[in-house]
């Protein structure tokens, strides 16, 4: 399941709290198309009849991925991706282990950027945002945490090709640290486009 090899993806992996969505929102007002990849078992939960609450999805997607494979909503995410036409950038938000990482990877030019932040400020982050899978309380948040590390996310974390540290900067900080880096990348996006269009040439 291929898609069309010009398409630029950033994939963002990170800890709940650690602030993914709000770099996938930089992103995307940067012409970036956003797919989360949460909104895969937010789906099912509809689906589902299931209450959008932090124990029901977490149970959710515990349960999904041991059905169907700890990729498959990574090749779900692919199906979407596949689906989109004429778009080149695209940013995924929720990369959860790094197996998830090497399938979209074969779709097209894709780097992975980890968002890191410490316990005490993802909690905030997490209260501030006040979703429907807010967790009730520290305990559930830590819980969370482990929920997300069965997974395998700390590799994914582990093995990014770039990282930011968003403890103690502020919004703006953030948002420069992340031009600075898909400025690179879309820099070197563009010459492998410009190799492939040489290797492919006809002489």
């Amino acid at each position: 399941m291929l898609v069309d090899s010009n398409q630029f993806v950033v994939c963002l992996t990170g800890m709940p709290g650690a602030g993914k969505s709000t770099v996938a929102r930089f992103l995307q007002e940067n012409g970036f198309y956003p797919i989360a990849m949460g909104d895969v078992i937010r789906e099912k939960a509809k689906e589902n009849n299931l209450p959008l609450d932090d124990y029901n999805l977490g149970e959710l997607m515990k349960n999904f991925r041991k059905t169907h494979g700890n990729e498959i909503i990574a090749k779900l995410t692919v199906k979407k991706i596949t689906d989109l036409k004429n778009i080149d950038f695209i940013v995924v938000d929720g990369i959860r282990s790094y197996d998830e990482f090497i399938i979209l990877k074969s779709i097209g030019y894709v780097k992975l950027l980890a968002i890191h932040a410490s316990s005490d400020i993802r909690y905030d982050h997490i209260k501030q945002r006040d979703r429907s899978d807010t967790p009730a309380n520290h305990e559930n948040f830590m819980q969370r945490d482990e929920r997300e590390m069965s997974v395998g996310i700390s590799k994914a974390i582990a093995l990014a090709d770039e990282s930011i540290s968003n403890n103690n900067i502020t919004v703006n900080e953030l948002r420069e640290q992340v031009e600075w880096i898909i400025k690179k990348w879309i820099d070197e996006y563009n010459n492998s486009k410009q190799e492939n269009n040489i290797a492919t040439t006809p002489s």
